[in-house]
């Protein structure tokens, strides 16, 4: 074994023999038996269950058509968000099984689990959808009811009677 004398040794002798726990993780495609791809996604306290596979673009949530189940504009804008980030607009077909928690909450976890579902198809688009922060899960939650207090925070009006 050479001794290192200088930090330029030192650098030549770390570049020549690559280290395989360095290397960034190499992502492959995931897909069921039918040729889909499966994700789970969650905001507040929903969870959206979403499968896409190759098709014209037909979004399905809880069997029922997108404009039918997110009748707001801005919900079906936070689910075409990935899908325009990644170029993919009607370019898949997108089955949502999501329970819990209200409609917003809902299309949040829609959308983060149509970027994980994105990424187990092309793990190329992990890189676009990461930057845009679509596949962090947003953690924020209600905080809880305290006893003696109103709310979670809020107290009792005071009287002074």
């Amino acid at each position: 074994m050479a001794t290192l004398q200088s930090l330029a040794d030192l650098n030549r002798a770390n570049t020549g023999a690559a280290d395989p726990a360095n290397e960034a993780p190499v992502h492959v495609q995931k897909l069921d038996a039918q040729g889909r791809a499966y994700a789970t996604g969650k905001r507040k306290d929903a969870v959206a269950r979403v499968w896409i596979k190759p098709g014209n673009g037909t979004v399905t949530i809880n069997k029922r058509p997108v404009e039918v189940y997110f009748a707001r504009p801005v919900l079906r804008m936070i689910l075409r968000q990935p899908l325009e980030i990644a170029g993919r607009i009607d370019q898949y077909d997108i089955n949502v099984t999501v329970a819990g928690g209200g409609l917003s909450g809902q299309a949040g976890a829609v959308r983060h689990g149509l970027s994980k579902a994105l990424t187990y198809y092309e793990p190329e688009l992990r890189a676009p959808l990461k930057r845009e922060g679509f596949l962090t899960r947003d953690a924020r939650v209600v905080e809880r009811k305290k006893y003696g207090r109103k709310k979670a925070r809020r107290s009792f009006q005071f009287s002074k009677r």
